[in-house]
Parts: structure tokens; sequence; C-alpha cells
């Protein structure tokens, strides 16, 4: 029987531990991955090209809106199930914009994990719960004919060190991260800061938290 592999990307040691219980119970799964720092993901997915890739939504370093535009950038096969708290209309929108197959809550029952697991591997969509078959289409939709916004002229790294930074890490701390110098990372910051017109650090934080970067506040 064919196996379906599965990577873990979650910040919680007991979600991936849940997880992959529930998975590796069910005939047909294997786990052959987990990463707890978003940074690293891509490169994971890369080296062992699972099929599903569980991926939560608010990952430290890099979230996984950014890890999942990366990944279907790199045209790899692995299909993305976003794991989320937040049912909000955002995060759902650029999941599915930025090329994800699935969304679903994290608390979500046993049975609907493993049918998200299931439908993306058969190339479909699944989104959890409420979220009907219509919304998916009128997400879908959205996502395809929204305008392009200021973040779409970001590097790959000026992603990267745009989250570090509204992270709070300082420049040394981010450089340590990214392995480059301290200077590569100030000229990044300062160009990312003008490419989004941002004059501060507190209005990098409130840009982050807009559009999604970080988490929401409730």
């Amino acid at each position: 029987m064919t196996r379906t592999t599965v990577v873990l990307a979650d910040d919680h040691h007991i979600l991936r531990q849940g997880l992959r219980a529930l998975l590796e119970a069910e005939e047909g799964f294997a786990v052959i991955g987990e990463e707890a720092d978003g940074l690293k993901v891509v490169d994971m997915v890369d080296r062992l090209r699972p099929d599903v890739l569980m991926l939560d939504v608010m990952m430290p370093g890099l979230n996984g809106l950014e890890i999942t535009r990366q990944i279907v950038q790199r045209g790899f096969k692995t299909r993305i199930v976003i794991l989320s708290m937040h049912a909000n209309e955002t995060y759902v929108r650029e999941a599915l914009r930025n090329g994800a197959a699935g969304y679903v809550l994290k608390d979500a029952n046993p049975a609907e994990m493993l049918q998200a697991v299931r439908e993306v591997h058969a190339g479909r969509r699944y989104l959890s719960g409420s979220l009907s078959e219509r919304a998916i289409e009128a997400y879908a939709h959205h996502a395809q004919d929204a305008p392009a916004d200021l973040y779409e002229t970001l590097t790959p790294r000026e992603r990267e060190i745009l989250q570090l930074a509204a992270e709070s890490s300082s420049i040394g701390e981010i450089a340590t991260r990214l392995g480059i110098s301290p200077r590569t990372v100030e000229t990044h910051r300062e160009n990312l800061m003008r490419k989004l017109g941002l004059q501060s650090q507190t209005a990098l934080i409130r840009y982050a938290l807009r559009r999604g970067i970080l988490p929401l506040e409730d």
C-alpha cells in the first residue's frame, strides 16, 4: 500500500506529538519529519519532498503564509494544509492566495484532520468546519483577483527580515539566524521600510499585525 508522507511544522511540541500519533495510528500515513522553526521548513520540504505539509500559520522566524508562498514558487509538489487558531478571513484568503490546498482550525476533531490530509493529497481543497464549499470558491476567487499590495514588492530575504524585526529581534540576532552580516541586515531592513513606507519600529509592528505576519490581537 502506498503511504502518504507528511511533514509537521508547528512550534508547539505537544500539537506535533498529537498529530504524529493521530496520523501514524491510521493505515497509509507516515510522518517523515517535524520542524518548529519557520526559517527551516522550506529546506526540510526541499530535502524530504513530503506529499503533504501540515503547517502552523504562525511559525516563529517565518510565518506559514510566507512559507507556503516560497514552497509553491519553488515548484515543489507538496500539498499544504494550514493549521490555525483563527477563522479570520484574512488568514484564509492569504493562505489560498499563496497556494495552500487546505485550511484547518486547530480545534478540529481527529476525523477532520485526517480528512483534510486525504482531500489535499487527492488534489482537492479543504477548508475546516463552518467554512463551506461555496466559501472555498469565494475565497479562491477573491485571492486570485485581489490586487497586489506593497508586500508583494519585497524579496524573500526582506520578508524574512520583516518578520524577525517585527518579533523584536535585534540586528545582530537577525544576522545570526540568517547567516548574513549585520550590515546586510541593515540594508535589507532599510529597503523594506522604504518600500512599505514605514518610518519606525512601531509602524513596522503595526504593519506586521495588520498584514497577518504576526498574530492578530483578539
